[in-house]
């Protein structure tokens, strides 16, 4: 895979400029090059959406928000890195808390990590949440569900540990994803321990595929003797962003890199992405002139034929990639099909344009709102994007027209 270019810089603005030079034109008369009308058997062009696209606040005085999930009417469960969870009213107005979260620690990167609904919720109220928990050796990222009744979770059980829990309180990953055979997915960082990531008899490093029980999927790939079961793929960093792609179905996943080399990736059954062997980042200290890092590039930073190239990459300065989301709605039409990922380093939502699985162009969402630090991007219900941004003082802002 070629190094990307520089991301494009084209703007909702520009799009908008372009048009209406196309209108002025045509004021004037026109000329022989112009297009014909449409005949009355051809529908005429849908006009584009009137009004800006906004960013505002949807609700404010969130602790270091982490992860949301929509519940069905309307309202927001919103985790907080420090062991809480959090109900949102519809409106974003009040905060409730919920009671029956069970300790985590929240240390370093660790705390009260992702937070998704069971498929079948409306009729059977689990709510599933990742979260940093300690244990012989350190700590490692579980998964839990528990039954959402009022404000209270109930009846909760583990359904998942990762495997060795070790020292230190970075890359525990973790995002939650409902295939839609209703299995979930959980993302796992290597806890930065690095080599582990390439070893299947451990889930340091890995994206694993359970049953809502916790039980292993009977179609997941056979990695052979001696690999945990449930693992899906390997060779990955720190994966804090993922979301099935709504026509393919697959899983796409954000990781971050050492110094540069933040990737996004199709995480594939039984597929190797190469992490720590390869990577187009550098290893922290690594110097390199002007921005070209090739001469400091893991492993030389190619990863086919042994490992999977990624879709993306950002050089040589790392955006830190977290929550992800695609567009689907209705909105803002432009936006249909598009990738959007959050940064915490890099400050900024990124709107990614794809044709099929090729990224074909990127660019940063040009509201000021925007430029801070976000940690996490969903489709609400009403169809506009919601984020979170990072930090004490976290909010929640609302994307639309």
């Amino acid at each position: 895979m070629h190094e990307p270019s520089h991301p494009n810089r084209r703007t909702t603005l520009a799009w908008l400029m372009a048009l209406a030079g196309a209108s002025s034109a045509a004021s004037c008369g026109g000329s022989s090059s112009e297009a014909p009308a449409p005949s009355g058997n051809t529908p005429a062009p849908t006009p584009p959406a009137a009004g800006p696209i906004t960013a505002t606040t949807f609700a404010s005085g969130l602790d270091s928000p982490w992860g949301m999930a929509f519940l069905p009417d309307g309202r927001i469960l919103v985790t907080l890195k420090g062991g809480s969870m959090v109900i949102l009213s519809a409106n974003g107005s009040s905060t409730t808390p919920v009671t029956g979260v069970p300790a985590v620690n929240s240390s370093g990167q660790g705390g009260l990590l992702d937070v998704a609904l069971d498929p079948d919720f409306s009729t059977t109220p689990w709510v599933y949440f990742s979260y940093s928990e300690n244990g012989t050796g350190g700590s490692g990222t579980a998964v839990a569900r528990a039954q959402l009744s009022g404000t209270t979770l109930q009846n909760l059980e583990v359904i998942f540990r990762q495997s060795p829990k070790v020292s230190g309180d970075g890359h525990f990953g973790s995002r939650l994803v409902f295939r839609s055979d209703k299995t979930l997915f959980i993302t796992l960082g290597e806890r930065q321990q690095g080599s582990p990531a390439q070893d299947l008899s451990k889930t340091l490093g890995k994206v694993v595929r359970i049953n809502r029980d916790g039980s292993t999927p009977a179609d997941n790939p056979n990695l052979g003797a001696g690999a945990l079961p449930g693992i899906w793929s390997y060779g990955h960093r720190n994966p804090q962003g993922a979301a099935l792609h709504p026509t393919t179905g697959e899983l796409w996943i954000s990781e971050h890199g050492p110094q540069g080399g933040d990737e996004i990736n199709i995480a594939r059954a039984g597929q190797n992405y190469g992490w720590p062997n390869v990577s187009y980042g550098c290893n922290y200290g690594d110097s390199y002139p002007g921005t070209d890092n090739s001469s400091c590039r893991i492993g030389g930073g190619t990863h086919e034929p042994t490992y999977v190239e990624p879709l993306t990459y950002w050089v040589p300065v790392s955006i830190a990639p977290a929550g992800i989301a695609f567009y689907t709605g209705s909105l803002m039409p432009e936006w249909q099909g598009n990738l959007f990922v959050t940064a915490l380093a890099g400050q900024a939502l990124w709107r990614l344009t794809l044709t099929g699985n090729t990224v074909a162009a990127r660019e940063t969402v040009a509201l000021p709102e925007l430029a801070t630090r976000l940690r996490d991007v969903r489709q609400g219900l009403d169809g506009a994007l919601y984020v979170l941004t990072d930090g004490s003082g976290g909010s929640l802002l609302r994307i639309a027209r």
